[in-house]
């Protein structure tokens, strides 16, 4: 495979590569949720049942996906992840009213599911065990560049073609496509097959939540994935409030904090060759909690940018750093953890609605306060681990 003609690379990895693209589509969830509140003036309570759409399906469906994988194969449940991600991007395009975009995310929250938890043992299946690691790094560099582009995709739809759920249309497309390459894609999965063909070893995995190393991982990745959502649902409206800028422009504020968060995944890698995981996460946190302070109270322009650009740098690798911690601490049991930390990412789904409900109560700032007391609880946690 290393030592193949670069046409035949190229071949190989593109379908993989742009199935990671399709990944971050799932992050448009957060500014679509401020245009959808603004077109059927919703409250803060029921738009925020948009993002729990998405996430809660991490929990449902993590561990029948890797027991899919075992029966029909890497391959073939990507493929199946990505049509019900085309599925989910056409809803809107024939039915834009609230129930049809409830219905969009929750397709498009159970597609994205699949996917992360088939795509990455499909890259393991047709690249050698030396070149995996950085494989996947790419892999999740263009996940963030795809999470980063989706603002400015909807705002250009917003302003250019005035509608911004035609973006939903450019995503479809490029989905389609991915599934057209992606078939043609040759792999020899049962050379390399790492995915559990015995449903009886999932019998084990509640004895996983004795341990409390494991269940700290879990609380973690659930706080760090709501809080993710948060932001990206809150920055937005942060923005509009305190700048009394309009949508579209707000939109984009979304798009720095993805882009800081693309940046701090290449500097936390390189980073992390030389430093303890677990005190650079410590410090991380510490930064990001001192930084969503000054997010909270700050009304100037620039410094909510700053403050904006830290928090993104700060939490971009808190999800790897929690992953791989997990993973070190019980090698012997390395796929029903893999299988659980995935099933965290429904973290996204509980933070969101909470922190609606807050805001309805009191105001957006009251509403925040769900945020800094996650990434608080996140800090004292990792303090936790050993260093």
């Amino acid at each position: 495979m290393d030592h193949a003609h670069p046409q035949k690379k190229f071949a190989v990895f593109f379908p993989v590569f742009l199935s990671f693209f399709v990944m971050g589509f799932v992050d448009i969830v957060g500014v679509a949720t401020s245009y959808i509140k603004k077109d059927f003036g919703l409250s803060d309570s029921m738009a925020n049942l948009i993002p729990m759409m998405v996430f809660v399906w991490f929990a449902v469906f993590s561990i029948p996906t890797v027991l899919l994988m075992g029966k029909i194969g890497r391959k073939k449940t990507v493929l199946i992840s990505l049509c019900i991600t085309s599925a989910a991007l056409l809803v809107p395009l024939g039915f834009y009213d609230y129930f049809g975009m409830l219905v969009s995310f929750a397709l498009l929250g159970i597609g994205n599911t699949v996917l992360q938890v088939s795509l990455n043992p499909l890259a393991a299946a047709i690249v050698s065990r030396e070149r995996l690691a950085s494989t996947l790094s790419m892999g999740q560099f263009i996940k963030a560049v795809s999470s980063f582009l989706g603002p400015v995709i909807m705002a250009f739809s917003a302003s250019w073609l005035n509608n911004w759920h035609t973006a939903f249309l450019i995503y479809c497309v490029i989905t389609i496509l991915s599934i057209l390459v992606l078939s043609s894609l040759k792999t020899n999965e049962t050379a390399t097959s790492e995915t559990p063909q015995n449903p009886s070893s999932f019998k084990q995995l509640p004895a996983l939540f004795n341990d409390r190393y494991l269940v700290s991982c879990v609380i973690v990745i659930l706080l760090i994935v709501g809080i993710d959502v948060g932001l990206n649902t809150s920055i937005p409206k942060l923005l509009m409030e305190r700048l009394d800028l309009d949508l579209d422009d707000a939109a984009l504020g979304t798009s720095l904090y993805f882009a800081s968060r693309t940046i701090g995944t290449f500097i936390g890698a390189l980073l992390l060759i030389k430093l303890s995981p677990v005190r650079f996460l410590r410090v991380t946190l510490i930064v990001a909690i001192l930084a969503f302070i000054g997010l909270m109270f700050s009304s100037s322009f620039w410094p909510l940018l700053a403050l904006i650009t830290v928090i993104g740098l700060a939490c971009a690798n808190v999800f790897s750093i929690i992953f791989s911690l997990a993973l070190k601490h019980d090698m012997s049991h390395s796929n029903e953890i893999s299988a659980l930390m995935v099933m965290g990412v429904s973290g996204g789904a509980l933070l969101s609605p909470l922190q609606g409900l807050i805001t309805d109560q009191w105001n957006f700032t009251s509403g925040m306060s769900v945020i800094l007391i996650s990434l608080m609880i996140a800090g004292f946690i990792s303090f936790k681990f050993k260093s």
